[in-house]
Parts: structure tokens; sequence; C-alpha cells
């Protein structure tokens, strides 16, 4: 019998070459197909918790890819060094979350001057409603004889001099005092920069031209539009804020999204941009009264010595940093969509913001993921 003209032996020929063909197909799209690679999945979109309650979203080590075994000796390190509460999000996700030294989550602790960017924060809110330039000079809000400079001089001093630590004052002699008789000149306003206290008139500015206390206006218009728990009280010249280790990861998350909360502008971009880049051109690693991390070379608190390098070579270079005396810490890294917060007693000796203490934890939070 013949098919389409095709004798039994041409068609068992034919079928074994098209057998054949499907089987090498086969073999090939089989072997092809472990060496595929799996399609990304979509960007990971930022998470922000509710506003009330104790939700908050997870990611576990294993998802990111980091190494477990490097989890341990980075919280012995920090049991070690006297630490209060410390949390790593990523994306705004709790990765890692602990309390230590008889610490809770629902215990406060102060800020100390990581508070200082709540008030540059809350500057550039009252700003972008209007109510101040900072531009302006601080006698515009507060009167004149807020110091005890000449008036010419005491005119030079602007808003955006206390946001910058450039106001001139005298930063040694007087310590933390902030009565007119405790400001006095040291140089003209935006030719020297020096750690000083004085930037708390800005809370004085902003309750002048708001009309209300300055915590009234920060409970409105930042605290309670971010979840954030917490209160200000004043110790001895300080004013200082107190919260949850949760309640200041809100206000990481909040910088890494670039003053947004989910899609509410509470901080506007321009301002945000400003305050976290060199905000003049003497501690070229200090913005709105944020640390910057990998610049080429910064100042001390109570030092004029210019020191070459990054602040925390360990760290990221694009990092930008709160940071309170006796460790206190809110570290934000946009390239690694990374908040990491430190609360507790100081890690070694006392001191006003930096330590060696930012550079070994560095190396441990490193090893996570390097």
């Amino acid at each position: 019998m013949h098919i389409f003209g095709l004798t039994p032996n041409a068609i068992h020929k034919n079928m074994s070459k098209i057998i054949y063909s499907l089987l090498i197909a086969f073999l090939y799209i089989s072997c092809s197909s472990e060496n595929v690679q799996p399609i990304p999945s979509p960007t990971e979109t930022m998470y922000f918790p509710p506003l009330t309650g104790t939700v908050w979203e997870t990611k576990s080590i294993a998802s990111l890819g980091w190494k477990q075994t490097a989890v341990q000796p980075l919280l012995d390190y920090l049991e070690l060094k006297h630490s209060k509460g410390f949390i790593i999000l990523v994306n705004g996700r709790i990765v890692l979350e602990n309390y230590f030294n008889g610490h809770s989550a629902s215990a406060s602790w102060y800020w100390a001057s990581a508070g200082k960017t709540l008030t540059a924060t809350m500057t550039g809110i009252a700003q972008q409603e209007g109510l101040l330039n900072i531009n302006n000079k601080v006698s515009d809000y507060i009167g004149t004889s807020w110091t005890s400079l000449p008036l010419a001089k005491e005119n030079l001093i602007t808003n955006k001099h206390l946001l910058t630590m450039t106001s001139g004052l005298e930063d040694i002699a007087n310590s933390d005092a902030v009565d007119p008789a405790s400001l006095t000149y040291k140089a003209d306003a935006g030719t020297r920069w020096a750690y000083h206290n004085v930037y708390v008139k800005l809370q004085d500015v902003i309750a002048q031209a708001s009309g209300q206390s300055f915590e009234n206006y920060f409970n409105a218009k930042l605290k309670t539009k971010i979840g954030m728990d917490g209160l200000w009280f004043t110790s001895g010249n300080n004013s200082v804020f107190g919260s949850t280790t949760r309640s200041m990861s809100r206000f990481g998350l909040l910088m890494l999204n670039k003053g947004k909360w989910e899609n509410n502008i509470i901080l506007n971009e321009n301002y945000f941009n400003e305050a976290t880049n060199t905000s003049q051109n003497i501690n070229l690693s200090y913005g709105y009264l944020w640390w910057l991390n990998g610049k080429t070379s910064y100042h001390l608190p109570q030092s004029q010595l210019q020191l070459p390098g990054s602040i925390i070579p360990s760290g990221p270079n694009d990092m930008f940093m709160a940071l309170g005396k006796n460790d206190q810490k809110i570290y934000v890294i946009p390239s690694k969509k990374m908040v990491v917060i430190r609360m507790g007693d100081a890690a070694d000796n006392v001191n006003l913001a930096l330590s060696d203490f930012d550079e070994v934890l560095w190396q441990k939070i490193n090893a996570l993921y390097q």
C-alpha cells in the first residue's frame, strides 16, 4: 500500500527522521530551560506602616540574599556597646528589630542631637507654607537683641546660618547656653562652621511665624502625619525629643522617600535636597543639621580642624545621618533603600555626635550583604 505516493519503506524512514528531530528539539529545549534566568519581579514598592497600631511588614534576611551568619555578630556588638534599640528597614519593611539591656519596643528614648533634623524638617515645612524664608534674618521673626552682638552683626545671621551651623557665634566658651548674654561674637555669619546649640532658636522662629507653640506645630505638620509617638522636653539648655525606636524609624523612612509619606508631600523635595547635600563650603559633610557621608573632608563638633576623607569610611558614600550625643543614630542610605536606627547609651565614651562606634558598626552591617 502506498500513501501519498510513498512506499512503506520510505514512510518508515521519514517517520524515523521526524521522531529523531523531535527528540533532539525536546532535549535542546530541556537543556536550554535550565539556563533561562527567571523573569525579574517588578521593583518592590516602598512600604509605609499604618499611622496607628503596631502592624509593620517585615522582610527576611534570606529573601534579601543577606548572610544569616552575620546577624548574630552584629547583635552581639550592639549589645556589648550599650545599645537599647536597633532597627534596619529596607524599602520600609523591617529586616531587623532588636532591643537590648532592658529596653523594649514600647519604651521611649531620647534622640539628643539626632533630633536637630526634626527642627530642620519643621523649618522647611514652615517655609513651604509661606510662614518664613530661610534666607531672612533671624531677628525678622524673634526681634532684635536675641544675641549680645552689635545690631549690624546680629542682622547678618539668617535662619539658614542656624541650619548650617555658620552663625559665627562663640561655640566653646558659653557651652550650650542660648540666652542673649551667652551668644557672643566670634566671626561674621557665614564665614565659620561651628557646632552650636543656637540652632534651637529656629524653634522660636517657627513658633513666632506659625502663631503657635513649636510642639503644637510639629505635632500637626509632622508627628501625626507619619504616625510617630513621642514628645519634646527641656534638658538644661537643650530642647530634646524622645520616642520609641519605631517612631525614629518612621522619620527615617520619610527622609528615605524624600519627604513624602505614601503620596502625601510632608516636606517638599527641593528643600529635602538642600537639607541632605553640602550646605556651605566650610564643612562639606554638613547639610541642614544633617551629617553627610562620602565627602572629601569634614569638621567635628568643637573643632576647627578640617579632616580629610569621609566621616564613616566603611559606610555608604550616599548616606546622610542624624547623629546625637551618646550614639543616637539615624542612617539613611538611598542607594540601598535602607534606614538604620540605633538608640542607647554611649557605646564607649560620652560624645556629641560622632564616635569610633560608627565605623565598626558599619563594618558589621556591611558583613550582612558584602
